[in-house]
């Protein structure tokens, strides 16, 4: 079952394929190296003894038999690898190192291939040799050849070489892909072990990681940051359940009372009318809260990317400032506002604007109501980012929990007698990661300081 599973991996093929073509690699080198080594030789052998034998039948036509057979046997005395034969019209030996004449055909090019008896030190061996012989004129005959042990030898080795060098690399090549494919397998194996266990509900399982860098650490590292962010998101998702009912259930219980209240009394218009615009102040209420966590729900899950346009940012600030200012002077604030001219993001002009005012009112709810109280709103490009700034003069936010009052519903001690549902900063979080930037929260000695950084 393991080897089947083996042989099916991506893996495995790939190994095959790349080890078809390293065994094509080294039988094109091998044949290479023959046609360069034995296959040289053998040309330059039938070079030479088409050379000598023309050379020979010269010697013949200028001295005739005499001259014929005192070069011949002169060249006999010591052969070395060469080999002669000179045979009268009878088919008796005149001259050479050869006793008889070969028995073998001739090729299409002219030269006959046999085995003859050599004799050595140790004895007689049987050899190989290749030679090409001719008919003289008067019916004499005579034959030029070499012994070509030594390059069938050669041949021999060169192809046994191929053999087994092509066997190895099969062999080597299988098993290699086996093992590749068997630790490929077993990564894979955790992959799919995890990916179970996590849609069995158990979120918090992760990837392992070997460390060693490739692609798959890559994809596991990957898949680790997603599932950070999916647990991360399915997180929030219950904490804004467990918020909404929290944080809604008293104006929606408080709504009822006052109805029910009102209509079991008797009252006048004037009392209805009362009831029925704190009713509609707290319609209101619930109202602004929903489609402020429907915002920060779309802006999470990407959702308003495809709002996403060219925005004049520079414009964007200065309509939203002009918007609070009279909220900021009937609070006893001043909102100042530094923007500079020509900046341009590509954004979502609903959810950046609404971010901004968010800022812009929780600083104004939060500033000092004073004569120096302000709000400053600036905003500047930065090398390849631009920064958006709101800050204020206010009671400020602790650094411990500058990170948690990101969070939905998350309203300190000092905000609870402010009006609000602790969803202006999260929404600007949100915004922020939606266009690739990020939040950060300062102080601003005193009051606070917060700064959106995006992209351009």
């Amino acid at each position: 079952m393991l080897l089947a599973n083996l042989l099916k991996t991506s893996t495995f093929r790939l190994a095959v394929i790349y080890l078809a073509l390293f065994v094509t690699s080294v039988i094109a080198l091998l044949g290479y190296i023959y046609w360069n080594t034995a296959g040289f030789l053998a040309r330059q052998t039938d070079q030479a003894v088409e050379a000598e034998i023309q050379g020979l039948a010269e010697q013949y036509s200028q001295g005739g038999l005499p001259l014929l057979v005192h070069t011949v046997i002169q060249r006999s005395r010591d052969p070395r690898q060469s080999l002669y034969l000179v045979l009268d019209a009878r088919g008796n030996v005149l001259a050479g190192n050869l006793d008889s004449k070969p028995t073998a055909l001739q090729d299409a090019e002219g030269y006959v291939e046999f085995s003859y008896q050599r004799r050595t030190m140790e004895g007689v061996e049987r050899h190989a040799a290749r030679a090409r012989y001719i008919e003289l004129p008067e019916g004499f005959f005579l034959l030029v050849g070499r012994d070509v042990e030594e390059l069938r030898n050669i041949e021999r080795l060169i192809t046994t070489s191929l053999v087994w060098a092509v066997a190895l690399t099969l062999a080597l090549g299988l098993v290699g892909g086996l093992v590749m494919s068997r630790n490929m397998l077993a990564r894979l194996d955790d992959i799919n072990r995890t990916s179970r266990e996590i849609m069995r509900g158990d979120l918090g399982q992760r990837i392992p990681v070997s460390g060693t860098g490739d692609e798959l650490d890559q994809l596991a590292s990957n898949l680790n940051n997603m599932l950070e962010q999916i647990e991360a998101l399915m997180m929030g998702m219950r904490e804004v359940t467990d918020n909404v009912a929290h944080d809604l259930r008293s104006p929606l219980n408080r709504l009822r009372n006052r109805l029910e209240v009102t209509l079991m009394k008797s009252a006048s218009e004037e009392d209805y009318r009362v009831v029925l615009q704190r009713t509609i102040e707290e319609a209101d209420y619930l109202l602004t809260t929903f489609n402020a966590l429907l915002s920060i729900a779309r802006a999470e899950a990407g959702s308003a990317r495809d709002g996403m346009a060219d925005v004049n940012l520079s414009a964007l600030v200065q309509d939203v400032a002009e918007l609070y200012e009279p909220v900021a002077e009937e609070a006893g604030q001043a909102l100042h506002a530094e923007v500079e001219e020509g900046l341009r993001l590509f954004a979502n002009r609903e959810v950046l604007s609404q971010a901004i005012a968010n800022l812009i009112d929780n600083a104004i709810k939060h500033g000092r109501s004073t004569e120096e109280g302000a709000v400053t709103v600036s905003a500047a490009r930065t090398q390849n980012r631009i920064m958006l700034t709101v800050a204020d003069n206010g009671p400020g936010i602790p650094e411990s929990d500058r990170s948690r009052v990101l969070e939905r519903f998350v309203r300190l001690e000092t905000s609870r007698n402010t009006p609000g549902s602790g969803l202006g900063l999260s929404l600007a979080a949100a915004a922020a990661r939606l266009h690739g930037g990020r939040i950060a929260l300062s102080d601003n000695k005193p009051g606070l300081c917060v700064t959106l950084s995006l992209p351009v």
